[in-house]
């Protein structure tokens, strides 16, 4: 499966065009965005394998979601069913993909566990303020490398898995081969990818700047502002993570989706 290689402006142009697939239907596509999230929290509360349940079962909820998006842009009407249907297209493959996640995330942070085995209190210490960076640097020589080889983890990982599931689902490309060729779609589209996030960044930063003035001028408007603002922004997201893929690979899905 080829993947085209984007100029870098269009990373910004997914947002704009996820943007423009919510507003033909903000009510569905936020709808299956808050329904996935909390189902996701309710499985996290349940013990030892709700973790499990999650990264086995996410792929197919995210394709339902996808579903949703491309049957907005498509312009027919689906209903709130269409965050299962990821259920019923090639299931085993998003099971594999999920377990496959798991497993090299489960040895990742079993890596930096070793390297620091208090590095996942010592960061959340640092982002609850009770520390610094620096000041547990000093602490803890392992909690830099700990950090850094995380972050090097991470990256390959979630470029593997960015589009793995669309190209397992509706290109019926198997697991591996998923993985594989999603890296492969990221890697040539690095600069894309690189705008996408900074734009991310730009984007939630300028949301930020106008609850706080709203806040401090009318409290009320700020206090709905903030509210308001992810209702809007994760639904935008998603949809401009649909929109990427087929700017990518072009038309993989087939015609209709359930």
């Amino acid at each position: 499966m080829q993947a085209r290689t984007l100029p870098a402006r269009r990373g910004w142009a997914w947002i704009v065009d996820g943007f423009a697939i919510w507003k033909r239907n903000p009510a569905l596509i936020t709808f299956l965005v808050m329904a996935y999230s909390f189902i996701q929290l309710v499985m996290f509360i349940v013990p030892f394998i709700g973790p499990i349940v999650i990264s086995l079962t996410t792929p197919a909820l995210v394709l339902g979601i996808y579903n949703g998006c491309k049957a907005v842009a498509d312009g027919r009407k689906v209903g709130p069913e269409v965050l299962f249907s990821g259920f019923r297209q090639q299931l085993p493959e998003l099971v594999k993909i999920g377990g496959i996640n798991f497993l090299c995330t489960l040895a990742l942070v079993g890596i930096s566990m070793l390297i620091d085995p208090g590095m996942g209190d010592r960061l959340v210490d640092i982002l609850q303020g009770k520390a610094t960076a620096g000041e547990t640097l000093d602490a803890h020589p392992g909690f830099g490398l700990a950090v850094l080889v995380t972050l090097l983890g991470f990256t390959p990982l979630a470029m593997a898995y960015w589009f793995a599931p669309l190209l397992a689902a509706w290109g019926k490309v198997p697991a591996v081969k998923a993985l594989f060729f999603s890296y492969v779609a990221c890697l040539r589209n690095w600069r894309a990818f690189l705008v996408y996030g900074l734009s991310l960044m730009l984007v939630t930063q300028a949301a930020s700047l106008v609850v706080i003035v709203l806040d401090l001028a009318l409290p009320v408007l700020g206090s709905l502002a903030a509210l308001a603002f992810p209702l809007v922004f994760m639904p935008v997201v998603f949809a401009s993570l649909y929109a990427n893929t087929t700017d990518v690979f072009g038309k993989i899905a087939p015609d209709e989706q359930d």
